[in-house]
């Protein structure tokens, strides 16, 4: 079973997934400023990553969003919803469309499109080289926050990102992310999404390019743009990513 932390003892179960270059801990900054009464957040780790680590696995869609609705039998959760970054955001989508009765709703923060990031394989090779080379990670951080901060907060998210998984997960889940295509079981799908961008990402997540791949899919969608990040939020503006997050689950819960 995967592994997770628990913040909160609220009726609402939350499930929390995270990115590519970082664990379930890039949410820490964020927890303080969550109600715990008001919801129960499931922090869980997808397989080869922070608690789950010793999971190996084929690293695939169908597999992470197994994993999840596995790991939401233990707690004979019927409803819940669901709260994702960047990577996740794929698997987001797929839990939506393979169990759309028990999704209440998708909170997803620079999600990556249900048509996935398709690549050729040069293109692969340059986003694999943040996997085995600090400088290309850290230009690749850096850009996704407008390259606005310090070396320091630039080290402190690489030593995050290299302290979060093992190597094969983070070949695999790029693989994933890259060749997996979900759009047209996605289309149409009438649950509650709101997605989050930041106003200093690169423009594959900008607010624009979201809506464009979002806005046609889902028609119960609502956008916001964080004017003080850039691709992490949660470690960017914790205050405003917590409070954007208890808002839709507040709107969505009945």
């Amino acid at each position: 079973m995967l592994g997770y932390r628990v913040y909160g003892t609220g009726h609402e179960i939350v499930v929390v997934l995270h990115e590519w270059l970082g664990d379930h801990t890039n949410w820490d900054s964020v927890l303080p400023f969550l109600d715990p009464d008001r919801a129960r957040y499931l922090l869980v780790d997808l397989r080869g990553y922070g608690l789950s680590r010793h999971l190996s696995g084929s690293y695939v869609l169908d597999e992470a969003g197994g994993d999840i609705l596995d790991l939401l039998g233990s707690f004979a959760c019927k409803r819940f919803h669901i709260v994702c970054h960047s990577m996740s955001a794929l698997v987001g989508q797929w839990l939506a469309q393979a169990a759309p009765a028990r999704v209440q709703g998708l909170f997803m923060i620079s999600p990556v499109p249900a048509s996935g990031f398709k690549m050729d394989e040069a293109a692969f090779g340059r986003l694999l080289a943040a996997v085995d080379q600090d400088e290309a990670a850290l230009a690749a951080i850096s850009a996704r926050t407008g390259s606005r901060y310090s070396n320091g907060w630039l080290k402190r998210k690489l030593a995050m990102a290299r302290q979060s998984a093992v190597r094969e997960a983070m070949v695999g889940y790029a693989r994933m992310f890259t060749s997996s295509d979900i759009s047209k079981a996605a289309a149409g799908l009438k649950l509650p999404v709101m997605v989050m961008t930041g106003q200093y990402d690169i423009p594959i997540y900008s607010d624009a390019s979201v809506r464009d791949h979002f806005g046609a899919l889902y028609p119960n969608i609502r956008f916001f743009k964080c004017q003080e990040a850039g691709h992490y939020s949660m470690l960017e503006a914790p205050v405003i990513t917590a409070s954007e997050i208890e808002n839709f689950i507040a709107s969505v819960s009945h």
